[in-house]
């Protein structure tokens, strides 16, 4: 399993991930919502910012499952799929991630053949890592 490779914009994300939550950052001025998160608010420049929770439902926006895989390690997990997700509240926040069975699921088990763009999902976590299911 990959682990998340934090830096100090992005940690808070992972904070929350671990205890289940999904938040995403957000301008403490003007109020957009942004990802990844970064310093600056790209709409107002300021530097204020603040963590939201956001409802963990959305839309699949677009997916891909690797042939073969790109890592050596997921050779054993193939197929996989790897979707990009629209968060329903947040609908210019894409978060990339893994369509599963449930919580902690194994990467490849969803059949491919039931992922479709615009499919309705729901985040699960599974050691601090938000996962997909269909809702």
């Amino acid at each position: 399993m990959l682990t998340p490779v934090t830096d100090t914009d992005g940690a808070p994300f992972w904070e929350y991930a671990a205890r289940g939550e999904m938040r995403v950052q957000a301008c403490g001025d003007c109020g957009e919502p942004r990802f990844p998160p970064r310093p600056c608010c790209p709409h107002c420049q300021s530097f204020a910012v603040e963590w939201r929770p956001v409802s963990g439902r959305g839309r699949v926006w677009s997916y891909v499952v690797p042939h073969p895989p790109l890592l050596p390690e997921y050779a054993e997990q193939a197929p996989y799929n790897v979707v990009v997700v629209e968060l329903e509240d947040a609908p210019r926040i894409r978060l990339v991630g893994n369509l599963v069975t449930g919580p902690g699921a194994a990467l490849g088990s969803l059949d491919p053949e039931r992922i479709r763009i615009g499919a309705r999902v729901q985040v699960v976590f599974a050691d601090g890592l938000p996962q997909w299911v269909l809702a």
